[in-house]
């Protein structure tokens, strides 16, 4: 699902991983994480996805670096950040962006027959 995402400026952290084989209690902790995210002052909205190999990308969007900050330093996240680098991932990358700019195409329910016809 898409985040609700305001008007730029507005800042994204990007976090690519590699999981290990097992869930080893991760699915119940990613749950919580987005759970205890959604309730930080600064929080807008995350986009996650896995693919079968492992690979994953979750992009938490933010109001602030500040915002950032705090919820890389909230005590429950520190537990889960240590347990991600000792039993949940293989490798992982976080990169964090300001975005000064964003668009989108939105879903339409266009019938065809309404769609104006070229002339021939």
């Amino acid at each position: 699902m898409f985040a609700n995402t305001p008007e730029p400026p507005y800042y994204a952290v990007v976090f690519s991983s590699q999981r290990t084989d097992g869930d080893n209690g991760y699915g119940q902790m990613a749950a919580r994480m987005v759970e205890l995210a959604a309730r930080q002052p600064g929080f807008i909205g995350v986009e996650s996805v896995r693919g079968d190999d492992g690979f994953g990308i979750t992009v938490s969007y933010w109001k602030s670096g500040e915002a950032i900050a705090a919820w890389k330093a909230d005590v429950e996240h520190l537990a889960a950040q240590e347990m991600g680098k000792r039993a949940w991932y293989e490798h992982y990358e976080l990169r964090i962006a300001k975005v000064e700019r964003a668009y989108a195409k939105s879903p339409i329910n266009v019938n065809v027959g309404d769609l104006p016809r070229a002339k021939q």
